[in-house]
């Protein structure tokens, strides 16, 4: 099996060679594709030292994860935010979740990193999240290639366009949760009111679920890389 690493990335050049170098120290058979989104630092000649591709695409993470997508030549889809950090044995993980023929996508546990509350916080929350069925994709979502492709890949939404391709993959079968962790950055809730934040999101997930369009509910969201 061969897993094509997807990385959307904007004005990351904080954070993007430590993702980078833990995912090449991954065990596996593997590409790595880092798609940019117009960045205006030094986030592709960073990323250019580690990845086997960059490529740039419009910006937004719908847009660049499926340019990415359609560049990509494995058999597996891994879809990983520049701000994430992979344990070396994340492929082997899939690998396994994936030797069921059942299984067509799922995603990794989170743990969130920072000195802040907010990530001890998070870390707490996201099981909960789980076991209620709520994916994300700073989870790090994983996809057969036909199935992802089956389903239409990602829209170029500006919100919510990971929770929109995964209600379309589990229509075609399982979607897992793996025990394995991936480490995802706190940065976006620091110094922030948690509370608020998240009463927000939720709301805005509510109206996502009732139909109403990510164009509309990105204009109360300003947060959207």
């Amino acid at each position: 099996m061969r897993v094509s690493i997807v990385v959307p990335a904007l004005n990351e050049e904080a954070v993007i060679e430590r993702c980078l170098s833990a995912l090449a120290g991954a065990e596996g058979a593997k590409e790595i594709v880092v798609v940019d989104g117009g960045s205006t630092d030094r986030t592709v000649e960073r990323a250019r030292r580690l990845a086997d591709r960059v490529l740039t695409a419009p910006r937004g993470r719908g847009s660049q994860m499926q340019a990415g997508a359609l560049a990509a030549s494995g058999d597996v889809l891994w879809f990983v935010h520049a701000d994430a950090i992979a344990r070396a044995d994340s492929l082997r993980a899939i690998e396994t979740a994936l030797s069921d023929d059942g299984v067509v996508a799922g995603n990794f546990r989170l743990e969130f990193d920072g000195p802040g509350r907010s990530a001890r916080q998070l870390t707490a929350i996201y099981p909960w999240l789980r076991l209620l069925g709520l994916s994300y994709g700073d989870a790090g979502i994983f996809v057969r290639r036909e199935a992802y492709e089956a389903a239409g890949g990602f829209r170029p939404y500006p919100l919510f366009e990971d929770l929109d391709l995964i209600r379309r993959l589990k229509r075609r079968g399982r979607f897992a949760h793996l025990d394995c962790t991936l480490a995802a950055s706190s940065r976006r809730f620091e110094h922030r009111n948690f509370g608020v934040v998240w009463a927000n999101w939720i709301a805005l997930q509510v109206l996502f679920w009732a139909g109403v369009s990510p164009y509309v509910l990105a204009r109360w969201y300003r947060h959207i890389r």
